[in-house]
């Protein structure tokens, strides 16, 4: 059932007043509830919720309220190129709304950039190991890494259903092709041995759905990851905790194998949000340190975002 339209309305005001980040904003019920009685009525509450305030206005979003209202009626994908270092070239079908079938995950956002950049310039953390990328998106750091640094094995995950369909698509668009659904959680010792006489020129690639919030020890364990890595995951509060829950899960003792080494890249939007993500760490024990980082990066054309990128002792 669609929420009422007050409540759906003083989500957004609550949200925006706090300065949260525009993906934070509860895009996924909107969407569901314009299904349900498709007029303008519920963005006309939401905006007279918003000027009421007096607060400043803001251009972006106003253009993903009318990204949401226009998603049905006209395509929104493009495909996009990103050179890499190599000559060779990462193809990828992205949105070009900032909100598109409820997500923000349909688009490369500047953290996954910077990530890839920096993975390119340390192929030896990769080469030859298994990588697991939580919040994968439709692709661009994993597919970077795969065309770059020659893991053993990579595996793309995500839990948001659209995402993970055009993630797919986006990985036999640069030549890959995933293992079969299912697959991901029911490796075996065999299974991880076979693994390791592959050519690393030829990575296994692996989608898997992953949600945060259930995803068990076992599942987890079973990936055998050797590295994590994650780019702008770290922009709610809400999503917080779950993320550091999978991190310890990850982090269990295992007599044949140390925990993964663990790279997180964030855009730093909410300074708030980004010190609520190390008080976190902090309080689950979990060591972390700065990477540096070069301050611009190549797949970037325009204004430079303040991205840092961390290293977590799980």
């Amino acid at each position: 059932m669609a929420e009422p339209r007050p409540g759906l309305a003083l989500r957004f005001q609550r949200r925006f007043l706090a300065a949260r980040p525009l993906r934070s904003l509860p895009w996924p019920e909107l969407e569901q509830s314009l299904r349900t009685a498709p007029d303008s009525a519920l963005l006309a509450d939401i905006l007279h919720q918003l000027e009421s305030t007096a607060a400043e206005p803001l251009d972006e979003l106003y253009e993903a309220l009318a990204a949401v209202l226009k998603e049905e009626e006209e395509s929104t994908h493009c495909y996009k190129n990103y050179l890499l270092p190599s000559g060779d070239c990462v193809s990828l079908c992205e949105s070009t709304a900032l909100i598109s079938g409820g997500t923000t995950g349909l688009l490369t956002w500047e953290a996954a950039l910077h990530l890839a950049q920096w993975a390119l310039r340390n192929p030896g953390l990769f080469r030859g190991r298994t990588v697991l990328e939580l919040g994968s998106g439709i692709g661009f750091t994993g597919i970077a890494i795969c065309k770059s640094c020659q893991p053993r094995t990579f595996i793309f995950s995500d839990c948001h259903p659209r995402v993970l369909r055009q993630l797919g698509e986006n990985i036999q668009l640069n030549g890959f092709t995933p293992e079969p659904d299912g697959s991901w959680s029911i490796q075996t010792e065999s299974q991880g041995q076979e693994v390791k006489g592959q050519s690393c020129q030829n990575p296994k690639v692996i989608v898997a759905e992953l949600d945060w919030s259930s995803a068990t020890e076992k599942q987890l364990l079973a990936l055998r990851a050797d590295v994590v890595i994650a780019a702008d995951v770290v922009y709610d509060p809400e999503i917080i905790l779950a993320l550091i829950g999978v991190l310890q899960k990850l982090s269990s003792s295992r007599a044949d194998r140390k925990a993964p080494e663990v790279f997180i890249a964030s855009t730093v939007r909410n300074p708030d949000t980004y010190q609520l993500f190390q008080a976190e760490l902090d309080k689950a024990g979990i060591r972390w340190q700065v990477i540096p980082a070069h301050s611009s990066c190549n797949f970037l054309y325009d204004v430079q975002p303040d991205v840092t990128i961390l290293q977590l002792f799980i």
